[in-house]
């Protein structure tokens, strides 16, 4: 049985393996979203399908909403026409739970896959319709840390940027460009408001949003392709709003395992993909059962009964604390930490790592003792509780496909939250507990010896996509820095960690450098060093 809408009328042969369907006439909510869209989602990865697609259709489930989700992308335009399109925008959930057992649910409520191309007219025609649709509420986001940025560590424009910014709203080539394009035209078309809603694991991430939008818009105006009037609009919350948000949920890529489970149930035209830009894709996504998603009530068009769907609305002060309870403490400075030397010391799967009693104490006491100590209580969600589900339920699932490997992507872009928000707030709130961190200057050292892509063994690995990889690689060559120097790399990192961009805050001036400097020197010295160092850091 192929996975097609057609098929979906066999209903039992969904129920006789299990798979839940949706309750909703799917061509009945194509048709009504066509016609009057309210919600349009950025990237169309893994989280989205298995979590924020759903978020929506819960609601149609219970007749709440009637409209499903439109979903454009910006970058990996295969990943619509190789795992959307031949499967009629069906996705199947596959729910790993750590006992074992897997829940299957098929997403059917993603009604368009649009790629937003510029070089085919009749999609960026389609997307300006939506666009100044005045049913529109949300534009949501998951196009990752780097999605936003328009400058590199240097600050100095991308190319990409510069190419918006001259030439103003008609073919932007950056998200944040195309963005901006939907919203001139939003405004053309009688100025409605508008919900542009980012849920991806940045700080502020709103901010970072309005921000980028901002710029581009800011230089249009400047060069006479928009006026100030379109610049106030986006400007004014009351129209225009960038709530924030707190997301969690861990989607790994497509698992082999999984793929042929779904085949052994009898489901015979599923494939796994990758695409040109190096993206893992597939029409199924394997997923965690946790999740959580808190977003700032601020829709000045209105918005569905996202409460109903499982999301926490609240006010922009609580997601502040949730999400730096989960994205600078609870959990994914941990996960980087956990993929750094997951990388260095061969290990392929994060539930792995979680039975290593080195690696394991390493984030127990990181979260625990280095993280906890700075997190607001967010009151919606229990700092301790959530740690210790991350901890002891999460990443030791050993049904959840998640690798290091997939975590170490674009780390550059990470560390700035993961770990400088937590260095900030010793050096504003607890500065004389500064030269109490130990784990964190060991993971900052960790991920200098990563980027010489030579593992604990002396081999040669390839390390994870970076954007900002090549330039520090290039940086500790041009210091003298590489496996089994001789010599100290005493005075050498200050350029490296003087870099705010990346790291958050000058670590220059936070007093951590003599022992990052110390911690490399011996992470440098030898074949087995890595496991050396990590082991007498945790037990020290």
């Amino acid at each position: 049985m192929d996975l097609s809408k057609a098929n979906l009328s066999n209903k039992e042969f969904w129920k006789s393996i299990n798979v839940t369907l949706p309750q909703y006439d799917i061509d009945e909510v194509k048709a009504k979203t066509s016609a009057s869209p309210k919600w349009v989602h950025v990237g169309g990865g893994n989280i989205f399908r298995a979590f924020i697609a759903r978020i929506n259709q819960r609601l149609i489930n219970q007749g709440l909403e009637d409209t499903g989700i439109i979903v454009c992308g910006t970058q990996d335009y295969e990943n619509f026409e190789r795992v959307y399109k031949p499967f009629d925008n069906l996705t199947i959930i596959c729910d790993l739970k750590p006992d074992g057992n897997t829940g299957y649910e098929i997403i059917g409520n993603i009604t368009e896959a649009i790629a937003a191309n510029y070089d085919i007219k009749e999609n960026i025609d389609r997307l300006n319709e939506i666009a100044s649709d005045p049913s529109l509420q949300i534009i949501s986001f998951t196009i990752t840390e780097k999605g936003y940025a328009l400058r590199d560590a240097d600050g100095k424009l991308f190319e990409s940027a510069v190419h918006d910014m001259e030439t103003g709203p008609s073919c932007p080539v950056t998200c944040m460009g195309f963005i901006a394009s939907l919203l001139f035209e939003r405004f053309k078309a009688g100025a409605y408001p508008l919900a542009l809603v980012s849920m991806d694991n940045c700080s502020h991430n709103g901010d970072k949003l309005k921000s980028s939008v901002l710029e581009i818009i800011d230089a249009w105006v400047d060069k006479g392709f928009a006026d100030d009037q379109f610049r106030a609009y986006v400007g004014d919350p009351s129209r225009i709003a960038f709530p924030w948000s707190m997301i969690d949920k861990i989607t790994p890529r497509p698992s082999d395992e999984i793929l042929n489970k779904l085949t052994s149930l009898g489901i015979d035209n599923l494939k796994s993909v990758k695409t040109t830009t190096g993206v893992f894709a597939a029409p199924f996504v394997n997923a965690e059962v946790p999740e959580y998603l808190v977003i700032e009530d601020l829709f000045p068009n209105g918005r569905p009964a996202l409460e109903k769907g499982g999301v926490i609305l609240t006010d922009r002060e609580t997601v502040d604390k949730a999400e730096r309870m989960k994205v600078t403490a609870c959990l994914n400075p941990l996960h980087t930490s956990l993929a750094i030397f997951g990388c260095l010391l061969g290990f392929t799967k994060i539930s792995d790592e979680m039975k290593d009693d080195d690696l394991r104490t390493l984030v127990t006491k990181m979260g625990y003792e280095e993280c906890l100590p700075v997190v607001c209580d967010p009151k919606i969600l229990n700092p301790g509780k959530f740690l210790k589900e991350v901890l002891e339920e999460r990443f030791p699932n050993p049904f959840l496909p998640d690798t290091p490997q997939r975590i170490a992507t674009d780390t550059s872009q990470k560390l700035p939250i993961r770990f400088g928000i937590t260095i900030n707030s010793y050096m504003t709130e607890q500065p004389s507990r500064l030269s109490e961190l130990k784990l964190i200057p060991l993971v900052i050292a960790g991920w200098l010896r990563y980027l010489l892509a030579v593992d604990d063994n002396g081999n040669a690995f390839e390390i994870s996509s970076d954007p900002m990889a090549g330039f520090f690689q290039n940086e500790l060559k041009a210091q003298g820095i590489s496996y089994q120097m001789e010599g100290s790399v005493e005075g050498k990192l200050s350029g490296i960690l003087s870099n705010e961009t990346v790291f958050g805050v000058d670590l220059n001036k936070t007093g951590m450098v003599p022992l990052i400097e110390q911690y490399l020197d011996a992470l440098l010295k030898e074949n087995g060093a890595v496991r050396k160092v990590l082991h007498s850091a945790v037990t020290d």
